[in-house]
């Protein structure tokens, strides 16, 4: 009925199907090893890209020309939240300065001369320099204030 098998042929085959794994792994290890190395000079790419995008950006040279902004910064205030008693204190202060200045002879003269004698006597000095502008030539042309 059936074909039978010897002993033999049955060693052979177990052989056959071993030796088939073996290369079924050493084909998967392989495929791996060379993904990784396809990885690892994809990565290397990216990060050389991204050196040479950096260089093109590096303002450091420049530094050597601009003014030292450490003696001209000054601190920030902190941040502080206002308290509704904060507030209100505030909103009370800040009402009686605003009657002072509205019942002061001078403002009632002339509120707008007011106003400017104040931020005239308050806010510092600005050294106005000429604007330089370009025209559509693109010669620079100084502006006369």
């Amino acid at each position: 009925m059936g074909k039978t098998t010897s002993r033999g042929d049955a060693a052979t085959r177990a052989e056959r199907k071993f030796e088939k794994k073996l290369d079924f792994y050493s084909k998967v290890r392989q495929t791996v090893s060379s993904l990784a190395t396809n990885k690892a000079i994809a990565k290397n790419k990216k990060v050389r890209s991204r050196q040479k995008k950096l260089k093109a950006y590096d303002l450091s040279t420049l530094t050597e020309f601009l003014p030292d902004l450490k003696a001209s910064q000054q601190p920030k205030p902190a941040e502080f939240k206002l308290k509704s008693k904060t507030r209100k204190n505030l909103v009370l202060k800040e009402d009686n300065q605003l009657q002072a200045v509205i019942s002061h002879p001078a403002f009632q003269s002339d509120p707008l001369g007011a106003i400017h004698q104040h931020l005239q006597s308050t806010q510092p000095t600005v050294d106005e320099k000429p604007k330089i502008r370009e025209n559509k030539n693109g010669n620079r042309k100084e502006k006369e204030i």
